[in-house]
């Protein structure tokens, strides 16, 4: 038998992991913009020194619209919750940007699931997983439907070069994978998952339709937010648009890059490369959109994981599990 844990050695482990997480999300942060070898950087370096147009008045727009871009996400994390828990807006504040600096090193911020959990009793994880799923779920749906529209627009008008080949093999191998792995799950497992979907479903029974509206408007607010600041910093370096095939364009990119898998390292990449791939139709040169991506990836993940790492170390698990 193993001893059990002190008080003082869980309190200890805590404030290790808590520096941990702390240290590796500013890691990340530190190796992204410095690593001069990757040229979205080098990009922003230089059409930053370039263009003097981002003025202070400029700059307090876009940061106004990242504080309401995370604004309605709290929101939404608060009327999620509401039906397990009565959070006020400063713990849902707490609980959203604590979990958001904690998640910075997983792969597609998968630790946001865990770490918004964590700060509850562990009879509700499960469930407060859940709804962070659904959550998640409401902003790919909208980012599905403006993206799909969006899409049709780019690939109608531009007509882009795809190789099919490869597009083709990819979906086959989901396919395959999918398949596969219903042959090779034994049936009463696959039992348990569709007793273990309806038993967490049993949640959403308690959400009025007013709750599940205001929840997809807060997705869909966000939406628009972050569309329009891309926008809007577009037009503050100077690229002629037209606005349809600009925000058509923009859904498009979200669309593509919200399904690729990355890790946050790699994430502000792969946006710069579908961006930069996608807006070369509309005329943008290429230090423009990388510029752009990487100053929404500043705005909108590096100065909220800022505030984050305050409620990760000030975080004390909840006291049913201390």
């Amino acid at each position: 038998m193993l001893p059990k844990t002190s008080y003082k050695t869980k309190q200890f482990l805590l404030g290790v992991i808590k520096m941990g997480l702390v240290v590796s999300a500013f890691y990340v942060i530190y190796i992204k913009l410095t690593d001069h070898r990757n040229a979205t950087f080098d990009d922003f370096e230089r059409i930053s020194t370039s263009f003097s147009t981002i003025s202070s008045l400029s700059f307090f727009v876009l940061l106004v619209l990242s504080l309401l871009n995370w604004f309605f996400e709290i929101l939404k994390w608060q009327i999620l919750i509401q039906r397990l828990s009565e959070i006020s807006f400063s713990e849902a504040t707490a609980q959203t940007l604590g979990a958001l600096t904690a998640s910075l090193p997983t792969p597609n911020r998968i630790g946001d699931y865990g770490a918004k959990a964590m700060y509850y009793p562990k009879k509700l994880r499960k469930k407060i997983m859940f709804l962070n799923v659904v959550g998640h779920m409401a902003q790919m749906s909208i980012t599905t439907i403006f993206g799909s529209f969006g899409l049709c627009y780019v690939l109608y008008h531009f007509q882009p070069s795809f190789n099919y080949f490869n597009l083709v093999a990819w979906l086959m191998g989901i396919v395959a994978g999918g398949i596969l792995c219903m042959v090779t799950l034994k049936y009463h497992k696959l039992e348990r998952l569709r007793q273990f979907v309806r038993k967490r479903c049993v949640i959403l029974r308690d959400f009025s339709p007013s709750a599940f509206f205001n929840i997809l408007g807060c997705a869909l607010a966000r939406y628009l937010i972050f569309s329009f600041q891309f926008y809007f910093l577009l037009l503050i370096f100077g690229a002629e648009l037209h606005v349809v095939a600009a925000f058509a364009t923009i859904s498009s990119m979200y669309l593509i890059s919200s399904v690729v898998p990355s890790v946050f390292l790699f994430d502000v990449i792969i946006k710069g490369g579908v961006a930069v791939y996608l807006f070369v139709f509309i005329g943008v040169p290429t230090a423009i959109t990388a510029s752009v991506v990487m100053l929404m990836w500043i705005f909108n993940f590096v100065f909220p994981s800022m505030i984050g790492s305050y409620y990760v170390l000030t975080f004390k698990l909840p006291k049913a599990v201390s």
